[in-house]
């Protein structure tokens, strides 16, 4: 895109679900760096400084929406939910979303080299367009907007990020009791290459402790660390008084 014209920036509204009272606030928030510098004679500002205000709204809104949505969680939890929630590739996926790469403004080499795909610049420009609507409809309307375009990402990210707890978890118990870290080691993989289903065990001190399966070594992985996490524990009841 050479320019942001009203057309544009409708469709774009029309994908984030907010209209702009005014709309030069959201052409500044697509201005990349790379166009500002191209267009010198324009006298544009770049969007780094929305982008500076749009991280902070969205951190503080994330924080919100998990600390309501999860209320069994403790502060090391929370805080990793939104370390996943808020991460370039997260912010990145949601930018894919709202198709947001092909409004943003960029210089021509920029484009040329697929900056529009470019992780770093979607989520740096998400930012700015939530900084965008801040300045715009204040806080309360950028919270909805957040709210509204991460719900999806929210959905799956407490299942992903508490089952790579289950690794770390275990590495953790392991060593505290045994001085040991656990070893992973894939047993059977079975069914077509497009289905394929993975058997993993897990050891620790080169004894067997669980077994998991799944789509993906990763999965059964994460199995396999759940079931020896139970066994451990198990274990560790049977030895108290």
């Amino acid at each position: 895109m050479d320019d942001a014209g009203a057309e544009d920036l409708h469709r774009l509204e029309e994908a984030l679900g907010y209209r702009f009272k005014d709309d030069s606030l959201l052409h500044v928030a697509l201005c990349h760096s790379s166009f500002v510098n191209e267009n010198k004679e324009r006298n544009l500002p770049d969007n780094e400084r929305m982008e500076f205000l749009g991280d902070a709204v969205i951190q503080l809104a994330a924080s919100e929406m998990l600390y309501w949505r999860f209320t069994g969680h403790d502060e090391g939890k929370l805080s990793k939910l939104r370390s996943f929630l808020v991460t370039e590739h997260s912010l990145a996926e949601v930018a894919r979303g709202c198709s947001l790469g092909g409004f943003i403004l960029l210089g021509k080499g920029e484009d040329l080299h697929g900056g529009r795909d470019k992780e770093s610049i979607l989520s740096n420009t998400l930012e700015a367009v939530i900084g965008a609507v801040f300045i715009d409809g204040g806080y309360d309307k950028a919270r909805q907007l957040v709210k509204r375009l991460f719900s999806p990402l929210l959905e799956s990210i407490e299942e992903t990020v508490l089952d790579h707890d289950r690794k770390s978890r275990l590495q953790e118990r392991s060593h505290e009791l045994f001085r040991e870290l656990p070893s992973y080691r894939v047993t059977n993989v079975s069914g077509p290459d497009h289905d394929r289903t993975f058997q993993v065990e897990v050891q620790i001190s080169n004894v067997l402790i669980a077994q998991g399966s799944g789509k993906s070594k990763k999965e059964a992985e994460q199995q396999a660390a759940g079931a020896a996490l139970a066994t451990l524990e198990a274990i560790t009841a049977e030895r108290e008084p």
